[in-house]
């Protein structure tokens, strides 16, 4: 039996009918991984645009979601991405530099949005009317786009970062703690990317 598509719109609808005219959602990927930056996407969709396969970037193949990073980049009304370093993840934590990127993300946009959509059940003030939405990415057509834009710019980024530092694999895990890349930090040590934070449990083993 074939799913029917999910309706992605009924969180930008309850905006639109409460008098916000704009609405960007926004993702971010790369909070887990051991190397690398955070990054995020804020995107403003035309209303009601229907983006076939659209949905959670963590629920889409690779080819998948690089084919949607074309369609969602070419119909956005307008787009952000942006970064917090390896170096910024140490020196303010995490869920600071995740905000950090976000709000960069958000500083981007061509149109300034009156509503923030925002991917989970915490945010900070980004300067304008913000609204949580836990699995917001599989939830809204505004934050699964966003989560798609995040995931394959990052993914491209630790691609290239897999030509500086090869002996890693960052290509294949992009900086996650997979069995590989512990046993490459065993050999190698760290190296300029990865987060010195990220390291303390493996540091103590």
């Amino acid at each position: 039996m074939r799913e029917e598509p999910k309706d992605l719109w009924v969180y930008e609808r309850e905006a639109f009918a409460e008098g916000y005219q704009t609405v960007c959602g926004v993702d971010e990927a790369g909070r887990g991984p051991l190397a690398g930056p955070v990054c995020a996407a804020a995107v403003i969709l035309p209303a009601g645009l229907v983006i076939d396969g659209l949905n959670d970037s963590k629920k889409l193949t690779d080819k998948k979601r690089r084919e949607l990073y074309d369609v969602i980049t070419q119909n956005a009304v307008s787009y952000g991405i942006a970064m917090a370093s390896e170096r910024e993840i140490d020196e303010i934590n995490i869920l600071q530099a995740t905000f950090l990127a976000m709000q960069r993300a958000i500083d981007k946009l061509d149109v300034r949005p009156d509503l923030a959509l925002i991917d989970g059940n915490r945010a900070k003030d980004f300067g304008l009317p913000v609204r949580t939405i836990v699995k917001g990415d599989s939830l809204s057509a505004s934050i699964a786009a966003a989560s798609i834009l995040a995931k394959v710019t990052r993914d491209r980024l630790m691609e290239e970062l897999d030509e500086t530092y090869p002996q890693y694999g960052f290509a294949v895990h992009k900086g996650y703690g997979t069995k590989r890349h512990y046993e490459a930090l065993r050999e190698y040590g760290p190296c300029g990317i990865h987060r010195q934070t990220f390291l303390k449990k493996f540091y103590e083993k």
